[in-house]
């Protein structure tokens, strides 16, 4: 178990009322935010501090990964300058009958803030940059213990077990309603061919030209081995809903995948090294893996890859992966 601090005050009543936080993956400029970058390592069952109107106002659980979902259009102005796809987790929030102002507490709390990534300055405000940082653990208690018995049994509670979390696939949805609005646009387009059209929607599901384009590069399953085509996917390494229709159809953003590993794949639980090695995401659950068939415990070759596949597979390991778990107090 972890602990966060997210930032709320633009999109609060959303996002608490909502049961969710959601970010972009970008600065407006295209860099990297450390506090955007923080989605992708929150794992189910940690714990999450609301902040806004410079109130700790709600305390949450987090009952997902972070995965890709476009902009609640709840939003509406909140965020104009924001990309339109960014990272979601769902999250299980409770609003505080006793919400505390951290500055009338900044004496007692300076201590325990991290020297990087401060939720607050050393003057008790809360930091104007951060959307998502981690809370180390002395500073949770601190704040547990001004809040309350409201606080006592989440530093109490034991890590969220699997079989705890809901039993419905919380991200498939929005991803459904995501990509079938995209599938739309394309049938819609004027400018593409009938063909050209079909073989764009078939590659959303690894199908038809894209899947043919992969089979001319991937024989088998590069995690487990497997060479029987039926039993095959022809995953994307950038994913349909991200690429454009050329790069929906180039065999080189392919590799041939079993289902499980499709899954595992396409949810950022595992990626690939451009030396060939598997990687596997420090926030999945390593057990259920070593079930489908992935070594955790080893270095595992999977083999060479062409320039076109690392290029793709780059993309997968910077958008798609679930970042290693790491303290950003460090």
């Amino acid at each position: 178990m972890r602990f966060w601090w997210v930032n709320q005050n633009q999109t609060w009543r959303q996002e608490v009322g909502g049961g969710y936080l959601w970010s972009p993956k970008r600065k407006a400029n295209n860099q990297i935010n450390p506090f955007y970058e923080s989605m992708r390592e929150v794992s189910p069952g940690d714990v999450i501090l609301s902040f806004r109107d410079t109130l700790i106002a709600a305390v949450g659980i987090a009952y997902s990964h972070c995965y890709e979902c476009p902009k609640p259009q709840e939003f509406g102005e909140a965020g104009r300058n924001w990309g339109d796809i960014g990272w979601k987790i769902d999250v299980r929030f409770v609003d505080l009958v006793h919400k505390i102002r951290p500055k009338d507490h900044i004496g007692e709390l300076r201590r325990h803030l991290p020297s990087k990534y401060s939720p607050l300055s050393a003057a008790g405000d809360g930091s104007q940059s951060v959307y998502l940082t981690e809370v180390p653990e002395p500073l949770f208690r601190a704040l547990a213990g001004l809040i309350g018995v409201e606080a006592d049994q989440y530093l109490n509670a034991r890590p969220l077990a699997v079989e705890d979390r809901p039993s419905r696939v919380l991200p498939a949805q929005d991803t459904v309603i995501w990509e079938e609005h995209l599938k739309q646009e394309i049938l819609g387009n004027p400018s593409l061919a009938t063909t050209e059209k079909q073989s764009i929607v078939l590659a959303r599901r690894g199908q038809g030209l894209f899947r043919q384009r992969v089979s001319e590069l991937e024989v088998r399953c590069r995690v487990t081995g497997v060479f029987n085509p039926e039993h095959l996917r022809a995953s994307h390494c950038k994913p349909w809903r991200d690429s454009n229709n050329d790069e929906r159809l180039d065999g080189e953003n392919g590799l041939l995948l079993t289902p499980t590993i499709d899954h595992l794949f396409d949810r950022g639980f595992i990626s690939f090294g451009a030396d060939g090695n598997l990687i596997v995401s420090p926030v999945a659950h390593k057990p259920s893996l070593e079930r489908m068939g992935v070594r955790t415990t080893k270095v595992v070759k999977v083999g060479h890859f062409t320039a076109g596949q690392r290029s793709f597979l780059e993309y997968h390991r910077d958008s798609v992966l679930l970042l290693a778990r790491k303290s950003k107090s460090d």
